[in-house]
């Protein structure tokens, strides 16, 4: 591999090492406690007023060094928090000092053993007896920017640029403490949104990822091939038609957290892969999934934030349920005067979309058009947390019709901080009519739109074993960590976004 300079003079530091017998990876470590656990335990003594010495050992990252002569005072950082070392000559010896002084770095990896003390400032600091290199850094962390910790002026690294950020998000990870909670605070949306389904009597299931046909929403697969079966096999758009199965065997509720893939445009709310929660409850319609979604969230707002007003993109926004309620059709006249039920066919609607100023591609299908004007008009004044509902029939091939009116169906989505953050049915349980559905979709959209839903014969199958009346729901993970943790970027809450591979040139 090729070595900066700095990353030169390290390896030279790592190869002295050895030479001294020093393992710069040790197999083992040794950790008592974290320094969270050893601040406590020691805080806990001096309020018992007994005074024997708290021995700890502790592991983690060395993050600042301060040699004073005989002195060193440095500080140490694991997952819970940072804690200062103190080590002193009377104590090491003059080699230990100068071996610490001088062949170690900021970024490697140490334990350090010893007595909790409190210096002259009131830091609760580890007065060092032992110490040991676990991991040797190489590679510097990113420049040094100064902090105040705890009244003290403390030096670490920084990292701000957003595309090496987001390509080495282990070194984001390492310098940016915000980062982190950022990915906690998913850790904990998902548990709450677990906790909050379970308690419901939810079944947590698992449905294929590579599948032999794709469905359940409206977005290009990827492709790959499995060798011995000579077949093509597409990852999953969407975990819908599988979980639906199951209500068909009895599984009265489900539901699933995991990935979806979609060959698809990147931009600041979409990702290739991304994570999506869906659930399907037996006996429910669109209306009572509203109000589940409503409570759910506010209780992921409770659990994980402690509040229901939550600020996004410098707004207030109230999570609190109920959620404002909008026709789409109503929606639709309101911003752009255009009544979607006066053009029943897709000439009719483009005409109307073009006196707007808008260009249209010959041989847009009707529900494109109304889907682009929800786009444009409808959905960027939604900040507030709002419901759009009763959806026409044409873009929503799984969704159940209204009664008494067969052009529009019962499906709602709903819209916080001017985005979609989720898309629920009352379902299509008739396989017949679901049969005809996929034929008409397939008719009116060419083989390589998007928009166009294959047919899957075995879930058509599987409905006509008998399907209970259901509603459904599916929600963006990624986009609801970007809302409670305000980023305005979906890289920002996923570890590993898919970037563009870096122009060499």
């Amino acid at each position: 591999m090729e070595l900066s300079e700095l990353e030169k003079i390290r390896l030279e530091k790592l190869q002295r090492l050895q030479q001294q017998g020093v393992e710069p990876y040790p197999t083992r470590a040794y950790p008592t406690h974290t320094a969270r656990e050893a601040v406590k335990a020691f805080e806990a003594q001096e309020a018992s007023g007994d005074t024997q010495p708290v021995e700890v050992t502790v592991a983690g990252r060395l993050r600042a060094m301060r040699p004073m002569g005989k002195l060193i005072f440095a500080h140490i950082e694991d997952s819970t928090g940072r804690l200062q070392l103190f080590l002193r000559v009377n104590e090491l010896g003059e080699e230990s000092m100068r071996r610490f002084r001088d062949d170690f770095d900021l970024g490697d990896f140490i334990e350090a053993k010893g007595n909790m003390v409190r210096t002259r400032t009131g830091e609760a600091t580890i007065q060092v007896l032992e110490y040991r290199l676990l991991a040797k850094s190489i590679t510097p962390l990113p420049a040094a920017k100064d902090e105040m910790v705890d009244g003290q002026v403390v030096r670490h690294a920084a990292l701000t640029d957003p595309e090496t950020r987001y390509r080495q998000r282990y070194a984001d990870l390492v310098v940016n403490p915000e980062v982190r909670d950022i990915f906690r605070t998913r850790a904990k949306v998902v548990s709450s949104l677990r906790r909050f389904l379970d308690s419901r009597d939810f079944l947590e299931v698992e449905t294929p990822i590579l599948q032999p046909i794709y469905g359940g929403a409206a977005a290009k697969p990827f492709i790959t091939h499995h060798n011995q079966l000579h077949q093509d096999l597409y990852l999953r758009i969407s975990f819908e038609l599988y979980l639906k199965r199951l209500l068909v065997g009895m599984l009265d509720r489900v539901y699933e957290i995991g990935r979806d893939f979609r060959n698809e445009g990147v931009s600041y709310k979409h990702n290739p892969e991304f994570t999506q929660l869906e659930f399907y409850m037996a006996y429910a319609n669109y209306q009572s999934i509203m109000e589940l979604t409503e409570n759910m969230l506010a209780t992921v707002c409770d659990e994980v934030l402690g509040k229901r007003v939550i600020t996004y993109d410098g707004v207030e926004i109230d999570m609190n349920p109920p959620w404002k309620r909008v026709n789409l059709r109503e929606g639709l006249i309101e911003t752009t005067g255009i009544d979607i039920n006066a053009y029943p066919t897709a000439e009719g609607l483009a005409e109307a979309v073009r006196k707007l100023g808008k260009s249209v591609k010959p041989g847009t299908p009707r529900g494109k058009l109304i889907d682009g004007l929800l786009g444009d008009y409808l959905e960027p004044t939604f900040i507030q947390p709002t419901f759009l509902f009763d959806y026409p029939r044409d873009i929503s091939p799984l969704a159940k019709s209204k009664p008494g009116d067969p052009t529009t169906v019962e499906r709602f989505e709903g819209f916080i901080g001017g985005m979609e953050l989720c898309n629920a049915f009352t379902e299509l349980n008739d396989p017949l009519d679901q049969e005809q559905r996929f034929l008409e979709m397939g008719r009116a959209y060419a083989d390589n739109d998007e928009e166009r839903h294959p047919m899957d014969e075995d879930y058509l199958q599987a409905m006509r074993y008998g399907m209970p009346p259901n509603g459904g729901f599916g929600m963006g993970i990624d986009r609801l960590c970007m809302l409670l943790t305000d980023r305005h970027t979906i890289r920002e809450v996923i570890l590993f976004p898919h970037l563009r591979e870096r122009d060499e040139d």
